[in-house]
């Protein structure tokens, strides 16, 4: 079994300023480790605020900080009252994420004040060399009350520099689209959009925000921390004012059961808000900063092992839920050297319980083992796919968990998440909980921003929470924008969190037969690439019957043999929406793979560093020509020398892509 080792935090030095009446308009200046990023922090007319610059260049300009709750207003009429600040050395270790080991020099910052009502709050900070997180801390206050607190609302905001430009995908009303089933954090990502440019549905957008502040560099803005003690929140709309502020939940969402407000047990904290900022967007990918603010909930039951799955409703969808085509892809991923398979809805009716345990039986005389899928809930939407009425009840989903583990079972994917209030984050910790005590992975779909849970709660793998791969095969639309949304998931969705995308697509066609509906619109390179430009420790390879086929040698070799297991992970090109180029370390070799991806339709010739690899011999996997959309495979393979400076040129045709290994 293996253990995560929960973060300490090492306190070198101390300074104070004690008991000061006024913390003047110039402010209070916090720097990081490396003096580059400079956090400051001001009360003007009993308000707080706080910007940021990065090498003297601003990269947040003045933003408000502050929050109602019902025990007071901590917004305006505010009184400073003391500032402590320390070093702090940040070491953990961390499974099912894009890095292993992470040891990060901080400071923290804490800013205490009092409100009219002589009420106390802090606003923790911690500060790296290209992060910013804060909170608010609330202690019990005279006479030790209250002992609880519902925080209402946070005019806490993000005011970008005005030539800043945008990537975010916006918030959709509650109770909407398919079968009610919305928000689900999978509408389009807008790119290079105005700040003034509103938003698609009118209530802001979901985390998390990518923001270019014109040459200056990046800007990347999310939350961490969010577990059942908390509501998840997003970003409103923006507004000349005041920039962008967090929003809490629509009242509508989880079909109006529950509060849209935070309710806590006093002393409490709210949830760390995240920003990233860099000159390039390397910090933007790198970024180890959800995972820096939070500690592990809990000891691993069993370690949840990294693994490659087949899964077969993504193109052969419902009907495939049966046992005889369940038997072919396990048959499949035996033959591809795969772990897991995914069976999707309906298996309790279609194949049942029974005949289940002997699948799973069958599945693991193959060396190969089931991960199921079921719904979250019974009442939250209109989703009619089984099982239900299962993970929302903790009887029912105790009893599933003993259940599961007794066939075999190693994982659950389970779906379709009423929202962001409370009391769907409890759920998503409960569905955690149980499943760890029984060594079960859990993947979310239809879900929420994962916000630091691989840290959290070591059971959990990975989550959607972006249009991912099944609408490849919905729509000839989505088709066409795979290239566009695949580049931007590592500079976005992807860098605060595991991104359980759903499939390394081989079937040129949309349909069984590999040979009707729409065509897949990107190059075979370009979907192997995928394997490491997305990151997600349990990993679908979208391998059927009838694309196993039309795969060459060099083709499978290379799928057999991906890695879902990173030790850590390199920016080296990229340009939101357009192309990316991403370096992972294999946890186990210690092998660099090198993955680049084109989302448009020229060719892009780039020279890119590759240090990790330099004066090396390696797997060159490439498109000989642009690929044609249902036409052969354009996928090129050939060993080439990487020079001593670790300087290679590629070349990323339409919609295709490259590996290095």
């Amino acid at each position: 079994m293996r253990k995560i080792i929960v973060s300490c935090f090492f306190m070198l030095s101390s300074a104070m300023m004690m008991a000061q009446n006024v913390l003047s308009q110039e402010g209070q200046l916090v720097s990081s480790p490396d003096k580059s990023l400079q956090l400051r922090v001001s009360l003007e007319d009993g308000k707080v605020y706080y910007q940021i610059h990065l090498n003297t260049r601003q990269m947040l300009s003045k933003s408000q900080l502050g929050f109602t709750a019902d025990i007071g207003d901590f917004t305006q009429s505010l009184r400073f009252k003391k500032f402590e600040e320390r070093d702090t050395l940040i070491h953990y270790s961390l499974a099912h994420a894009k890095k292993a080991v992470v040891n990060q020099k901080a400071r923290v910052a804490d800013f205490t004040f009092e409100n009219a009502q002589h009420r106390l709050f802090t606003i923790n900070f911690l500060v790296e060399n290209n992060d910013v997180a804060f909170r608010y801390s609330i202690p019990r206050q005279e006479n030790d009350n209250p002992k609880c607190a519902v925080v209402q609302s946070e005019v806490s905001s993000f005011r970008l520099p005005s030539q800043s430009t945008t990537f975010l995908c916006p918030q959709i009303t509650p109770m909407t689209g398919w079968e009610r089933t919305k928000p689900s954090y999978e509408e389009e990502y807008v790119a290079d959009a105005s700040l003034s440019a509103k938003s698609q549905f009118g209530v802001g957008y979901t985390f998390p925000c990518l923001f270019r502040v014109g040459n200056d560099g990046w800007v990347l803005i999310s939350e961490t921390g969010v577990d059942a003690g908390y509501c998840g929140s997003r970003l409103s709309d923006y507004h000349a004012a005041t920039g962008y502020t967090i929003a809490y939940p629509q009242p509508g969402e989880n079909n109006g059961n529950g509060t849209a407000m935070a309710g806590i047990s006093l002393p409490g904290k709210t949830p760390w808000r995240t920003i990233t900022v860099g000159s390039t967007l390397a910090p933007i990918v790198e970024t180890t900063i959800p995972y820096d603010c939070v500690s592990e909930q809990y000891e691993a039951g069993e370690y949840v092992k990294p693994a490659r799955y087949t899964w077969s409703w993504l193109i052969w969808q419902d009907k495939s839920i049966n046992y005889d085509d369940q038997v072919k892809f396990i048959d499949l991923a035996a033959k591809m050297g795969y772990e897991n398979v995914l069976v999707d809805n309906w298996w309790d009716q279609n194949i049942g319980r029974q005949r289940m345990a002997e699948l799973s039986r069958y599945a693991q005389s193959k060396n190969v083992h089931l991960m199921l899928w079921y719904s979250s809930n019974g009442y939250e939407n209109d989703a009619p796919q089984t099982p239900r009425n299962i993970m929302n009840n903790s009887i029912a989903r105790k009893r599933e968990m003993k259940w599961l583990k007794s066939i075999g079972v190693v994982g659950i994917k389970v779906d379709f998440f009423g929202g962001d209030k409370q009391e769907t984050m409890q759920l998503y910790q409960d569905i955690l909980a149980d499943a760890n005590d029984y060594g079960i992975g859990v993947i979310f779909h239809g879900c929420t921003l994962p916000r630091g849970w691989e840290k959290m709660f070591p059971n959990y793998i990975a989550s959607e929470a972006a249009l991912a791969s099944e609408n490849v095969y919905f729509s000839e639309h989505h088709a066409d924008k795979e290239g566009f949304e695949m580049c931007m998931h590592p500079f976005s969705r992807n860098a605060v969190a595991s991104f359980d995308w759903g499939g390394v697509i081989m079937n040129k066609y949309m349909d069984k037969d590999n040979k009707s509906r729409h065509a897949r619109k990107t190059s075979n390179v370009f979907e192997m690439a995928t394997a490491i430009t997305n990151q997600s420790s349990i990993n679908c390879v979208e391998v059927t019957p009838e694309s196993y086929p039309t795969l060459s040698a060099d083709e499978l070799e290379y799928l057999k043999s991906i890695p879902t297991d990173w030790k850590d992970v390199k920016f080296i090109a990229g340009y939101p929406t357009r192309y990316a180029v991403i370096a992972r370390q294999d946890k186990m070799t210690g092998k660099w793979f090198v993955g680049g991806i084109n989302g448009t339709n020229k060719s892009i010739t780039l020279t890119v560093d590759v240090p990790m690899i330099a004066n090396q011999s390696v797997n060159y996997y490439y498109d000989s020509k642009a690929y044609v959309p249902g036409g052969k495979s354009t996928t090129a393979r050939k060993r080439i020398k990487i020079n001593k400076n670790g300087k290679v040129k590629l070349t990323l045709q339409p919609n295709g892509g490259v590996i290095l290994f």
